[in-house]
């Protein structure tokens, strides 16, 4: 297939059989436009519908985002993971304000230099919202082309991704950029699937190499797979008279920067220490089920114990540390375990335990 007979067919696809309803198509924006690409991250459609209507209606404007508290963006993002997305969301909306007016710059170039805009977002803004030419790579649309052009090596590898980049920029049409982005997005999360792709309903099929050589599955080429450490903390539920639980703000880089979070510490031998440092007086406690938290690079196997606070200060002295009331909870940013560990602790303190 030609260039013109490939993106005609996927056009005259998307006419037909393409995604019109999804909420960040309603009303298109740059803004809305970009929020839902960085949701989308990582993340699939179905979990990001939520996050969106929720986030939209919360801070609808990139003034809004920009002015917003930080623990307020991380409250609206709490349990999407990957979480420095949120915290590049913050200060991108902050540099378009400041330096941009309050308008979104209108080339892939420059919107590629924005914190958390790569090139394959920066395509997706400018072709979805403002029609420009932008070829896009996200993973989708990598599927679709690897499978296409039966592209060898690992797309991660520069100089894979470089080819299949050339190969998006030849296949993008001049014409209806934007209908032909979300097609070839719709296209990878519908047709073109990583395990089972129905390719008899593909409009590319008879150009597809991977298709004629029987070989879908195959491409993409998965990534050398490695085994991930695993590491192991104990995570201590303060819970004081009221069934309030202490947490702490994390610094605002590395692991869930910026996030309330549980103290960590090596084993319970650590836990009088903690108590002295706080001038927590302690009492019983109980272990919790544990769970594990899988990282892209690691694994984290936590072991939860529910304490009873006895006596404490009548005021957290830090402004990093703060009681969390289970009942009426705060709005902030909590890593998606440290949630999981609060509810189970609930339910705990409300079946009795500790005494």
């Amino acid at each position: 297939m030609s260039p013109e007979q490939f993106n005609g067919a996927v056009l005259a696809w998307y006419d037909q059989h393409g995604r019109k309803d999804l909420p960040w198509q309603q009303g298109i924006t740059p803004y809305r436009v970009w929020v839902s690409e960085i949701m989308l991250q990582q993340t699939q459609v179905s979990t990001v519908l939520g996050y969106f209507d929720r986030f939209m209606a919360a801070l609808p404007t990139v003034k809004d985002l920009a002015e917003a508290a930080e623990d307020e963006v991380l409250h609206l993002w709490t349990g999407l993971g990957y979480y420095t997305r949120a915290r590049n969301l913050q200060k991108t909306a902050q540099i378009i304000m400041r330096e941009h007016g309050g308008e979104f710059p209108r080339s892939v170039d420059a919107l590629s230099e924005l914190p958390g805009i790569g090139r394959s977002t920066a395509g997706a803004i400018a072709s979805l919202s403002m029609g420009l030419r932008a070829p896009i790579l996200d993973g989708n649309v990598k599927r679709v082309l690897a499978r296409y052009v039966a592209q060898e090596g690992y797309p991660g590898e520069p100089k894979v991704a470089r080819q299949l980049w050339d190969v998006a920029e030849r296949l993008t049409p001049h014409e209806r950029v934007n209908h032909y982005t979300q097609a070839m997005m719709d296209l990878g999360a519908t047709l073109c699937t990583r395990s089972k792709p129905t390719c008899l309903l593909c409009p590319v099929r008879s150009g597809c190499q991977a298709h004629l050589l029987g070989l879908e599955i195959r491409y993409p080429v998965a990534k050398p797979r490695k085994a991930l450490p695993q590491k192991r903390t104990l995570m201590p539920l303060l819970v004081n008279a009221d069934g309030d639980i202490l947490l702490y703000r994390r610094p605002s880089t590395g692991l869930w920067g910026g996030l309330w979070s549980l103290p960590e510490l090596d084993d319970l031998e650590q836990l009088g220490a903690l108590g002295q440092q706080r001038q927590l007086d302690l009492g019983t406690r109980r272990e919790l089920e544990g769970l594990t938290h899988t990282f892209s690079h690691f694994q984290l196997a936590i072991e939860p114990w529910l304490v009873r606070v006895t006596e404490q200060p009548s005021r957290v002295a830090e402004d990093d540390w703060l009681w969390y009331n289970l009942a009426t909870p705060p709005r902030l940013g909590l890593a998606a375990p440290v949630k999981k560990l609060l509810k189970r602790a609930a339910q705990a303190i409300t079946a009795g335990e500790p005494t």
